[in-house]
């Protein structure tokens, strides 16, 4: 217990400060204070995982497909070679993730249901909106909305609301709420076996864990580093122009927990120490329906990259460039193994596999590459921060080499698995997901959304069609693209079409009045360069938005 507690605390200030980390450009800005690493005697050496183990063999001539949801962390869409681009160019491939959309189909518009880690993840597992409860911002203690007043960001300070601290809930309440119902719990009630690996950022207090959350069997390695810092295995990438990497630095420990009990030290670089246990588990399970959630943490920083991967990308010349590449690389050849497992154990065809990444690439990396060609980085609801690599393979069921172009959402993954499971969808409360495979095999005409909504604050976006408004009090601005013919978000219509604006604008305040107050509020506001990334100078011209959840 003093492990998970001390764990807790660190990992959640982590996962915390990082969420806001490209806001500071001011490389001599002072970190937060850290807290205190964990000891070696806190986390306990590596230990061997026993997975449960299904039937020795199936017990139905069929059954229900199994449910393989991957999850990567800040991954850009310009990080796959399948979206035209790649990491250096190309330098980099993902032969195995591209697999998936040639072997099934492509979301070309597909959304993440935020543009940060924590609301991300709950819509991904809720299927709704993570407004309509609550979980508006992500979790994330006091001090860090009160430290927001003292950095030094250059042209365009943070803002901090201290008369806000007398709402905020303590830190250990900020969960994912107990009356939400997930996709593990739904899929657990339709026989399913539910296995959870890496990263969760749903609440730290062990009463939101993923054990109690509908998984039966959970491999956590949230806010954990890839290696040690000082291991012979590692290649590290510091990021002298963000303080926050170095808060990273400090403070994050090699750890893993299972099923909540005692911390250890994984056996291998954390991405592909997931893959591994991701692999054990299911062979185990190879002949019972399972649902396996894969969250990697990967390409999140800390920038760590395994000596070996690092090595075979000598051709990339800059180094931050190569550790990141060598990071893809490792998460590419970790779905390749899940993919392969799945063949030798006889269950590709009938097993419903899904990769997205929970929202855009980061301006914090440093590589401006990242989401090209869209506008925007992680914290933002531009494009790039939004629009996401967003894959599914079913060879039983969706058509090879497919691809499909209107608008669809995260929260559209619960209703599709639903579906698959033969699982009824909740009827006690709005579902905003829908089946995506009728649209895809063209079963259902026209477009699974019509309209789609995002909210962090003041900052709310709508997109109705191939409109999209975005508003801000902060700068006071409107943005109106017409995405049709101005995907990458260069042409602002909002001052030559006001009526247009106003229309988009009753439509968010329509979706505002459906949606509940946020569990906590946002304490401070950080400035977020749309054009530029934390390594580049800002500029007086460039455009910007405030960002505080």
């Amino acid at each position: 217990m003093k492990f998970r507690l001390a764990a807790s605390a660190a990992v959640a200030a982590v996962l915390a400060v990082a969420a806001s980390a490209p806001v500071f450009a001011d490389a001599q800005a002072q970190a937060p204070a850290a807290p205190k690493a964990l000891g070696p005697a806190e986390v306990g050496p590596p230990m061997e995982i026993t997975w449960q183990q299904g039937p020795d063999r199936p017990r139905a001539t069929r059954r229900p497909p199994n449910i393989v949801l991957i999850v990567a962390d800040d991954l850009g869409y310009n990080d796959l070679t399948v979206n035209g681009g790649g990491v250096a160019g190309g330098a980099a491939p993902t032969p195995n993730i591209d697999s998936i959309a040639r072997e099934g189909v492509n979301f070309a518009q597909g959304y993440a249901g935020h543009a940060t880690c924590a609301p991300s993840r709950a819509a991904l597992l809720t299927g709704r909106y993570p407004t309509r409860f609550g979980f508006e911002f992500t979790p994330a203690p006091p001090a860090l909305g009160r430290n927001m007043r003292t950095f030094n960001y250059g042209i365009h300070n943070g803002i901090s609301f201290p008369e806000r601290e007398k709402d905020m809930i303590p830190f250990a309440k900020m969960g994912l709420p107990q009356s939400e119902i997930t996709l593990a719990d739904l899929l657990q009630r339709a026989g399913y076996h539910t296995l959870h690996f890496g990263k969760w950022h749903l609440g730290e207090s062990p009463e939101f864990g993923a054990t109690k959350r509908g998984f039966k069997e959970s491999l956590l390695t949230s806010g954990s580093m890839y290696l040690p810092k000082d291991d012979p295995r590692v290649v590290n990438s510091m990021q002298d122009f963000d303080p926050i990497d170095r808060f990273l630095w400090q403070s994050m420990p090699f750890y893993a927990q299972k099923d909540g009990g005692p911390g250890f030290r994984p056996k291998a670089y954390l991405t592909d120490y997931l893959t591994d246990e991701a692999v054990k588990a299911i062979h185990a399970n190879r002949n019972r329906p399972f649902f396996a959630y894969l969250a990697y943490n990967a390409p999140h920083t800390p920038l760590q990259a395994t000596k070996a991967d690092y090595e075979a990308l000598s051709h990339i010349k800059d180094h931050r460039m190569r550790v990141y590449a060598a990071m893809i690389r490792a998460l590419d050849r970790g779905v390749g193994r899940v993919l392969q497992q799945l063949e030798e154990d006889g269950l590709r065809d009938n097993t419903l596999v899904v990769f997205v990444s929970d929202n855009g690439g980061a301006g914090y990396v440093g590589l401006p590459e990242l989401n090209r060609p869209f506008r925007g980085w992680k914290l933002t609801y531009f494009e790039g921060g939004v629009r996401t690599p967003y894959l599914m393979r079913w060879p039983a069921v969706i058509p090879a080499g497919t691809t499909y172009r209107a608008p669809v959402s995260h929260f559209d993954i619960f209703a599709t698995a639903a579906a698959a499971a033969r699982a009824a969808l909740p009827g006690d409360r709005v579902i905003d997901g829908v089946d995506l495979v009728p649209y895809v095999t063209g079963k259902s005409r026209g477009r699974p959304h019509e309209v789609l909504f995002w909210r962090s604050g003041d900052y709310q976006v709508v997109r109705a069609g191939d409109w999209k408004l975005q508003v801000t009090d902060r700068p006071n601005k409107d943005w109106l693209f017409d995405l049709a013919n101005d995907p990458t978000e260069r042409i602002n219509l909002a001052e030559a079409m006001p009526d247009k604006v106003a229309d988009l604008k009753r439509l968010l305040a329509g979706h505002n009045a459906a949606q509940v107050k946020p569990l906590w509020p946002q304490l401070g506001l950080s400035p977020v360069m749309l054009d530029q990334t934390l390594a580049e100078p800002q500029t007086p011209d460039g455009e910007y938005v405030y960002w505080g959840g």
